[in-house]
């Protein structure tokens, strides 16, 4: 008996996940027939727009005295901005981690400092690494 419920408990199972990864793929077409008051609760990133310009990102709060793109401003620098995948992440850190512009590009940095093998100080975290002779 047991073993019955077990495998219809199973196959239940499978049955949700699989109503799941259908429902996230097409959440795009599936997302509005959904209630708005449904729709506030689920997270998206609909409110973000790329922020194409050094002012715009100065004013989304992505400058600070130790990284002035006033200056850039100032000097009629001709670059369009920051890079896109670089502000998101930045701004994502700042928001989840509640830090700072310098603090959020400082954990970024770190992240990808140990994505390639490097510790914080800059030293490799690989035991193979000659870093005297």
């Amino acid at each position: 008996m047991f073993f019955f419920f077990s495998v219809a408990g199973f196959l239940v199972l499978l049955f949700m996940l699989n109503l799941a990864a259908v429902a996230i793929r097409y959440r795009a077409s599936l997302l509005p027939h959904v209630p708005a008051r449904i729709r506030q609760l689920l997270p998206t990133l609909n409110h973000y727009q790329p922020l194409a310009t050094f002012s715009e990102q100065i004013g989304a709060g992505m400058s600070s005295s130790n990284f002035d793109l006033e200056a850039n401003v100032r000097d009629e620098d001709s670059r369009t901005g920051l890079d896109e995948q670089g502000t998101r992440e930045v701004m994502e850190i700042m928001r989840r981690e509640r830090v700072n512009f310098d603090q959020a590009r400082l954990i970024r940095h770190n992240r990808i400092l140990a994505q390639n093998g490097i510790d914080p100080s800059g030293m490799p975290m690989d035991s193979k690494a000659i870093t005297r002779l």
